[in-house]
């Protein structure tokens, strides 16, 4: 099939990419010159693993293609994706301007057999207004899909190339058969291709989202409590993992839950549920345990070292919100760092992946390093991202250039009684603080 893709960000690029690996025809559109430019040199500008390679190779087979020429890409086109960015408005709703410009430019284009389908993340309803804007510019019916992803930022080849559903909303039970045509090389495991309206595809992505991030903010909020009270977040969560009803996904505690996704759902179904008169207490909650959970590590700091910081430096071991990303969007890192910056720290940051961005949002605030070059002179190191990097280093080599042993975890990347036994003071995130530094220091294991 001939795909144009409108928005050539995360999600359009992958969708882009692997499709054209599939062997479709596939033009990549983007309002950017200078990102267009730059796809056009191979130049990826975003770190996804796999995704710099699926370009290359389907650019140069001549199966993959990048332009700001609106028209020239939808005109032969079989199959429109819209895959715009719908970033967070004021109140928490999407913000969709994006989108009907987008509509508004690809009208006077559109074969009358095409379909258009919406692979943004966007309210329900969005359909039924795009189609709804296309039968007023076009004076015909248009078929309008939806179509959402379900991609994991640092796994987004894997999931969209082996999916473990792909769902699909619309009006008529032809255009399903399309999309299936398509979808049919990703779905040889006999995973299921789940046809219903627009609306219920819609809402499955918010609700999908909403859920996940239900997950992290209730284990976050028992592991604080177990922390508390003297318990082992990593006990009890084994303990509750093997019941088949609750499984073990998703339940890991840290500092809270970041990127382009979560949040912005979760506070995008709010706003929805709010509109239609709905009282989203849960989803409020959910939201407001994890802003509180990224402030988890600061408060750790400040129970410490106290409240002014005036004369440490801080080492901080992961900037992206999870690791396999470079995106920062809502990372706990950046929060922690802000509030270190304020009480006069200085901060030494290490990424393998995030720091150019980080360094576009901060500038010379904080200083660059290299893993273990972060930790030279550092009262404390704080582990913001749970990169295999940081899994297992030198900890004898930790202690030599540390000027304090003292690491906050919130990823709870080690075991506390060996942190203990290597003469570090170690706080983590749901399990008891401990103290080596009394205990001879230096040794390995």
């Amino acid at each position: 099939m001939k795909i144009a893709v409108i928005g050539s960000g995360y999600v359009g690029l992958v969708t882009g990419a692997c499709f054209a690996d599939s062997g479709n025809d596939v033009t990549c559109i983007d309002i950017d010159a200078k990102k267009i430019e730059a796809l056009k040199k191979g130049e990826v500008p975003i770190f996804e693993p796999g995704l710099a390679e699926l370009v290359e190779h389907n650019a140069e087979a001549g199966r993959l293609t990048f332009t700001t020429d609106t028209a020239a890409g939808v005109a032969p086109a079989d199959v429109i994706y819209l895959a715009v960015g719908t970033p967070q408005g004021d109140d928490g709703s999407a913000n969709l301007s994006a989108m009907w410009s987008v509509v508004k430019a690809i009208a006077p284009h559109l074969r009358e057999d095409a379909v258009v389908v919406t692979k943004s993340t966007v309210p329900v309803g969005t359909n039924a207004r795009i189609f709804a804007m296309l039968k007023e510019f076009t004076g015909r019916e248009c078929d309008v899909a939806s179509n959402p992803e379900f991609l994991k930022e640092g796994a987004a080849i894997e999931d969209f190339m082996k999916p473990d559903r792909v769902v699909v909303g619309v009006r008529r039970p032809e255009v399903a058969e399309i999309l299936q045509q398509l979808y049919s090389p990703f779905l040889r495991t006999e995973k299921p291709f789940i046809v219903m309206s627009p609306q219920s595809a819609e809402m499955t992505k918010y609700v999908a989202n909403a859920l996940l991030a239900t997950k992290i903010s209730f284990i976050n909020e028992m592991a604080n409590l177990c922390e508390r009270m003297g318990g082992d977040i990593n006990d009890v969560r084994r303990g509750i993992g093997h019941d088949s009803r609750i499984g073990f996904s998703f339940l890991f505690p840290g500092v809270g839950y970041g990127g382009s996704c979560f949040p912005k759902d979760v506070r995008a179904l709010t706003a929805m549920s709010g509109e239609h008169g709905c009282t989203p207490a849960m989803l409020l909650a959910v939201d407001e345990v994890n802003e509180r959970q990224k402030s988890v590590l600061s408060e750790k700091l400040a129970a410490h070292f106290g409240d002014d910081l005036a004369g440490k430096t801080i080492a901080v071991w992961g900037l992206a919100f999870k690791p396999r990303t470079d995106d920062i969007r809502e990372a706990p890192a950046l929060v922690l760092i802000r509030w270190l910056l304020e009480r006069g720290a200085k901060v030494r940051a290490h990424d393998p992946e995030a720091i150019d961005n980080v360094r576009a949002e901060l500038g010379d605030a904080i200083a660059y390093c290299r893993r273990m070059e972060a930790l030279e002179g550092a009262d404390a190191l704080c582990i913001l991202t749970e990169w295999k990097d940081y899994h297992s280093p030198d900890f004898a080599e930790m202690l030599h250039v540390m000027n304090q042993p003292v690491v906050f975890d919130g990823r709870n990347l080690y075991e506390s009684e060996r942190m203990r036994r290597r003469g570090f003071c170690y706080h983590s995130i749901g399990r008891p603080p401990v103290d080596g530094r009394k205990a001879k220091q230096g040794g390995r294991e």
